[in-house]
């Protein structure tokens, strides 16, 4: 455990009042208040890592409301620096967006960011993704920049490695993790500021249950299941996430971090958890792959050339009431910086409405029959693109090389890893 632990009493952790509002097995409604606003989940929560999301405006982000927004603690540490955000009036007044904030702890940052990163007992020392100069991480270090940043939601900090690991990697994780999570609570120094922390354990089921075990009693205002969605796919991630959640207080708000797929949301969402992040909606929408409810649409395919369909003719976003899929494709092919824009505001707007949609159903007693009938129709049209796409080699051949790109991309920007 870190030396350095502040000599004073830190101050009781905040009550969120969380209340549910109606529920349907594990699938719950439920809200809680923040200082700056109330939280309604199951909610999605946009990232703008570094206090912006990629694309997006503020006005079109106003339209589209999320509850809350998450921002990125080491991006925002390195540039502006949370002393500057500080003096500005901390991210809702840097940025202008009053609704509630969450702020990351760095914690991920340890696994985006493997090849730059050294453990020790009292944190992580990073090499800057930006000039190669160090960066120091860790509980003391989480909660002064996160203090500094002022979110109303505050994440503790984390050790979290890709799967696969060995068991003996995820159980040093898991008790690091909790002698970490202990000095962020005693590091506290604002009373405005809920603490999460956030359990580990991999894809192994006792790990988890002891890592709750760990963190429960420090009795924090929330709680995340992290360590997911690291490598381990999606069926072990489910079986986690289901054997995670009924350990979790139901008095507490659930977060599980870094998911965001459609289908997937679905399924925490059914095992009880209320809140998600993830970067996909932006990063996928500059790329071009646009979700519907009848799957994921390649825009750049040269079979929407000539389409004069609206993108997901259910959808009421500024794309899809205006655009047709002949002139998204048309913005994608020419490399237009509007086409950046409008791909994220469509995948924005799509998890907003089904996440609220699925809030509305549990609240309705439906929520089970609206899962099942947006999974068959959204899974056969995932199909018919497969088998689309496997009957033309050509196509096969592009998407490798696509594929390659993106990866080689992705390997030279590692320091964006979290980078909405």
């Amino acid at each position: 455990m870190p030396s350095s632990l502040p000599a004073a009493e830190p101050p009781p952790h905040p009550d969120l009042g969380l209340r549910i509002e109606s529920s349907e097995g594990r699938a719950r409604a439920t809200v809680f208040e923040t200082p700056h606003g109330l939280v309604h989940t199951p909610t999605f929560m946009p990232v703008a890592t570094k206090a912006s999301l990629k694309g997006i405006t503020h006005g079109q982000l106003a339209a589209l409301a999320p509850d809350i927004m998450l921002a990125n603690t080491y991006h925002l540490h390195l540039r502006p620096g949370e002393a500057r955000i500080e003096r500005l009036g901390g991210l809702h007044g840097f940025t202008g967006w009053r609704g509630p904030w969450i702020t990351d702890s760095g914690g991920y940052q340890v696994f985006s960011l493997d090849a730059l990163a050294k453990v020790d007992e009292g944190g992580v020392t990073l090499r800057s993704h930006l000039d190669g100069s160090p960066v120091r991480l860790g509980p003391i270090e989480a909660m002064g920049i996160q203090e500094a940043l002022g979110a109303d939601l505050i994440m503790a900090f984390d050790h979290c490695l890709g799967l696969p690991a060995s068991r003996e990697a995820l159980q040093a994780a898991v008790a690091r993790t909790t002698r970490w999570t202990a000095a962020c609570a005693a590091a506290r120094t604002r009373e405005d500021q809920a603490l999460f922390g956030i359990i580990q354990g991999g894809t192994d089921p006792l790990l988890r249950a002891e890592s709750v075990a760990g963190l429960l009693p420090l009795d924090l205002p929330g709680y995340a299941i992290g360590g997911l969605a690291v490598g381990e796919g999606g069926a072990a991630m489910r079986a986690a996430v289901d054997a995670t959640t009924p350990l979790l207080p139901e008095t507490k708000p659930r977060y599980l971090m870094g998911v965001g797929q459609p289908l997937d949301l679905l399924d925490a969402i059914a095992a009880g958890v209320d809140m998600f992040d993830c970067v996909l909606p932006t990063r996928n929408g500059r790329r071009g792959w646009l979700w519907t409810r009848d799957g994921t649409v390649r825009i750049a395919a040269h079979q929407h050339a000539d389409d004069e369909s609206p993108l997901d003719a259910e959808c009421a976003c500024e794309v899809c009431t205006t655009h047709s899929r002949a002139y998204l494709r048309h913005l994608f092919k020419t490399g237009e910086h509007t086409a950046v824009t409008l791909g994220s505001l469509h995948n924005l707007t799509f998890l907003f409405d089904l996440v609220r949609q699925a809030r509305q159903a549990i609240l309705t007693g439906r929520f089970a029959s609206f899962a099942a009938g947006f999974r068959t129709r959204y899974e056969a049209g995932e199909a018919r693109w497969q088998a689309a796409h496997d009957a033309d080699p050509e196509a096969a051949r592009r998407s490798r090389e696509a594929q390659g790109r993106r990866e080689a991309r992705r390997s030279e920007t590692a320091g964006d890893a979290t980078d909405a």
